[in-house]
């Protein structure tokens, strides 16, 4: 009796979770379906042998994970390529026509979720597991996190092959980033970006309990590995799905005509912003499935289908305030302070104004309204002034005469348009300073965010990085939100990025106009700081790629007292201090190949990656041109990527990169300085 009334139980509120949360048409209320999960919990206390991995009650673990796990999928998840314009979707469709001709083409085009792409994995009907795309051939075994998804059903409805895959987006509702950006706020948290890295950091969270606070959702679109069923049409698939009960996004559309596919992408320009969720695009598919497979597939993406893009976002605000911020080397940065908006997925309130030249030259005042967009599509900038909306309050606004952070004079640098501190003992340099020293790309000191870095200083615990490296867990104890384990975790982290060594050091040295390429070249050459030091002016333009500024810059440095206390004080710490010198003979086989990186790779940091590839004699860009040879591309990939389908430009994953540098390896002599 027992074992029935918890099987009756689990069916009404698999029933009743599929009505509230995939079909949004719940026929109880939230007490009544409390009861009835509650009861079912007391049952599963009182008899845990009858529990099973798809009752409701265990869509949360208890205990979080140590990792995530590499899981192949066994059919690969294709990116696509895309469409930026009425023109490319037309050549899509001559494409398709040619491989394809057929009178009865019919397309069906859906929304593209801004989300993370999610493979489930079904077994009788029940869900074994669910992975992210990751290169496409593996990705992150994920399921604990999935199961949180209320609209991810645990049991399918009818009739199941023994084993399927579902492919589908997971998303965070705008609602519900909001409100997590709120909660964040009042906790003194940073803020997340937008709904799309919320919902990706959520599912790869260790701890399922987290992820389920964090409201996701998903919407299906397809299948990968399936057993033959009566369905025809992708259409088809889709009804299929539903049936099954999972959630379909039900803006799709069947198009009998190219030029109905573009009216349909068109209209979503504009209506896209009434939707509660992001999208970034819409997804145009050839129905028939025997058309599918007659077309086929490329190695990355498929013939029968293609991305819309739409167009980098603009958006109209005010200018509410201009804030200017002190940063590491003294130069000051003016910073529009926005009315609130919504551009490009996420809610900006900042924009750079980089420097008075730039205001001058937009004509930018207080109170303005303003057109603004996101350079590279990450960073806020202002466009142009709506000049026919000004009012006459508008403020002039003029670069201060003192540091907003200790009050020295600020002047202009000779030749230049940046305004700087002269006081070398501004605090705004200490500071900013360090959170470049701590940041990824430098040392990669985990758990020191620029709260942490500002309640150092503030505290007087530390006055320059090295000062770093001889704190203690009770110091950092005394922190403001610092717990035991926390403040000996940071300990931990400062102690480990000791053998970071010399490029990531120069690096976070922030020594001007010395990024991560001309400090890895600098290491490598030198292999020891202290030759560096020594070295001329002559001795370092010698090198490829260190230009006259670089070289100066890197002299004055080095020749200040503070430089060579500072390293007295590092080598004291037992900072590594040395880069292992590789010496080769002959053209390194990446020679003069250009690639460009973008998204996050399984297991390599984009620093990692650029390393393997400089070693091999290979540049690193940050911008994708014709010039680009090689784009390696991880999830996440954005913009970059576009443009690289687009230019036609090699595209590869990690697992190709690693192979093109196995090839690549030459003979090599290494010593350590």
């Amino acid at each position: 009796m027992i074992a029935q009334e918890i099987d009756e139980l689990r069916r009404l509120l698999h029933y009743h979770s599929h009505r509230y949360y995939v079909l949004d048409a719940p026929e109880i209320e939230d007490a009544e379906f409390d009861r009835l999960y509650q009861r079912l919990v007391k049952l599963e206390q009182d008899h845990p042998e009858l529990i099973t991995p798809d009752s409701p009650t265990q869509r949360v673990g208890g205990t979080p994970a140590e990792g995530f796990e590499r899981v192949a999928h066994s059919v690969p998840m294709l990116s696509l390529s895309n469409a930026f314009s009425a023109e490319d979707l037309l050549a899509f469709d001559t494409r398709v026509r040619n491989g394809l001709p057929d009178d009865s083409l019919e397309y069906v085009v859906e929304l593209k979720i801004d989300g993370l792409a999610i493979n489930l994995v079904y077994e009788s009907g029940r869900l074994l597991r669910a992975a992210t795309r990751g290169d496409g051939t593996e990705g992150e075994d994920v399921t604990s996190n999935v199961r949180t998804i209320r609209a991810v059903p645990l049991v399918l409805n009818g009739q199941v092959p023994p084993v399927m895959e579902v492919r589908g987006e997971a998303y965070m509702p705008r609602p519900a980033f909001d409100r997590l950006n709120d909660e964040r706020l009042e906790a003194g948290e940073p803020l997340l970006a937008n709904p799309r890295n919320a919902a990706a950091g959520s599912l790869r969270q260790l701890d399922s309990r987290v992820t389920a606070s964090r409201t996701l959702d998903i919407f299906v679109y397809g299948m990968g590995a399936r057993e033959e069923l009566a369905v025809t049409t992708h259409e088809q698939t889709l009804q299929f799905l539903q049936e099954l009960g999972f959630k379909v996004n039900p803006h799709y559309r069947v198009c009998k005509t190219i030029s109905e596919v573009i009216a349909y992408c068109q209209s979503w320009a504009e209506k896209r912003v009434d939707l509660p969720y992001d999208i970034d695009g819409l997804v145009i598919k050839v129905n028939s499935l025997a058309g599918q497979r007659q077309l086929g597939s490329t190695a990355k993406d498929p013939r029968w289908a293609i991305a819309f893009k739409f167009p980098a976002e603009q958006a109209t605000t005010i200018v509410e305030d201009i804030v200017v911020r002190v940063g590491r080397t003294g130069v000051l940065t003016p910073t529009a302070v926005l009315r609130p908006v919504r551009l490009a997925g996420s809610t900006v309130s900042r924009a750079t104004l980089h420097n008075e030249d730039f205001i001058k030259e937009k004509g930018i005042c207080i109170g303005d309204t303003v057109i603004i967009h996101k350079a590279g599509e990450i960073i806020p900038e202002v466009i142009s002034v709506v000049e026919s909306r000004r009012t006459g309050a508008e403020k002039s606004f003029v670069m201060p005469a003192t540091c907003p952070e200790c009050g020295s004079m600020v002047l202009r640098i000779p030749g230049e348009s940046a305004h700087k501190c002269i006081n070398s003992a501004c605090p705004a340099l200490l500071r900013e300073g360090l959170i470049h020293f701590v940041s990824r790309d430098a040392m990669n000191i985990d758990g020191l965010g620029q709260a942490v870095v500002t309640s150092l200083v503030d505290s007087g615990l530390v006055a320059d990085a090295a000062d770093l490296y001889t704190l203690t867990a009770e110091q950092v104890l005394n922190l403001e939100r610092m717990g035991p384990k926390s403040a000996q975790n940071l300990i931990e982290a400062i102690a480990a990025s000791k053998q970071a060594g010399l490029a990531r050091l120069l690096f976070g040295l922030g020594i001007r106009f010395v990024g991560a390429k001309a400090a890895a070249t600098l290491a490598r050459h030198f292999g020891d700081i202290e030759l560096l030091a020594k070295a001329s002016a002559d001795e370092l333009t010698a090198l490829d790629e260190i230009g006259p500024r670089i070289a100066e810059s890197v002299v004055e440095s080095f020749a200040r007292p503070e430089a060579e206390r500072l390293i007295a004080k590092l080598t004291a710490a037992g900072v590594k201090l040395t880069e292992e010198i590789r010496r080769t003979t002959g053209i390194l086989p990446l020679t003069g190949k250009t690639f460009v990186l973008t998204g996050t790779l399984p297991t390599l940091t984009r620093n990692d990656a650029a390393e393997l590839i400089e070693s091999q004699g290979g540049k690193v860009t940050s911008s994708v041109s014709k010039k680009t040879d090689y784009v390696v591309a991880g999830e996440e990939a954005g913009s970059k990527l576009d443009k690289a389908q687009k230019l036609s430009i090699t595209v590869l994953n990690e697992a190709e990169l690693m192979a093109l540098l196995g090839t690549a390896q030459r003979d090599e002599e290494p010593s350590l300085s």
